[in-house]
């Protein structure tokens, strides 16, 4: 009977160059490409926005919500940072990715000041706790800066918050340099003082002041008035 034919295979001996065999070269890998720096731009223009509650912090949305679209005409700013569609106050619009950048950079540690209303009466150990830092569920959050406040002169929010009769609210300042998702709201319940209103009064050097609700300023890169 005869057997299958069977082709005997040839081993090749690697070729050698310069001492080294062809299995040991290999080829030179692609340099991994390097984070794209934030855009410059030769005109900058930075937009300060008193953000009203229920108003997203973009430019569109498929589900017909109020917008930014609705309140900032001025063409190819974009939010620096976020703000909660349920929060208010200020909100800094830029085309120049750089200042973008520094904002939302945890590592520049810009320091946003919020003016917090929370349901009940927090006490110095109620705070304190703030101010070493709590544990939330994506980690201890850094030092806060907190303190009691007067009720601030700001505008009525629509709706109004919703109030029980036998418990008091108390106004907080607190002030943070993270940008966490819902970091205050999460913050202050963690103490057990839910926040009830939030509105934010200023990011690094720029403030409300006296911005009405639902209106901008833009500015210069010297911080006058556009």
């Amino acid at each position: 009977m005869t057997q299958p034919f069977s082709r005997k295979k040839t081993t090749r001996k690697p070729a050698k160059s310069n001492g080294f065999s062809a299995k040991a070269a290999r080829k030179p890998q692609r340099p991994a490409k390097a984070a794209s720096k934030p855009r410059e731009v030769n005109n900058p223009v930075i937009v300060l926005f008193n953000k009203p509650f229920d108003v997203l912090c973009q430019f569109t949305d498929e589900q017909g919500r109020k917008t930014l679209k609705d309140f900032i005409p001025v063409p190819e700013v974009y939010a620096a940072g976020r703000l909660d569609r349920d929060s208010e106050g200020l909100l800094l619009l830029t085309n120049d990715g750089k200042l973008q950048a520094q904002i939302t950079e945890p590592k520049k540690k810009t320091f946003k000041t919020y003016w917090v209303q929370v349901e009940g009466a927090p006490s110095e150990v109620d705070l304190n706790k703030l101010r070493k830092g709590v544990e939330l569920k994506d980690g201890l959050t850094l030092p806060a800066k907190v303190s009691v406040m007067n009720s601030p002169s700001v505008w009525p929010r629509n709706p109004p918050i919703r109030e029980r009769a036998n418990i008091p609210t108390t106004w907080l300042t607190i002030e943070i340099c993270e940008g966490r998702n819902r970091q205050v709201r999460r913050m202050t319940a963690n103490i057990g003082f839910p926040t009830l209103r939030l509105i934010r009064y200023k990011i690094g050097q720029w403030s409300l002041d006296d911005l009405p609700n639902g209106q901008y300023r833009q500015l210069d890169m010297s911080g006058k008035n556009g």
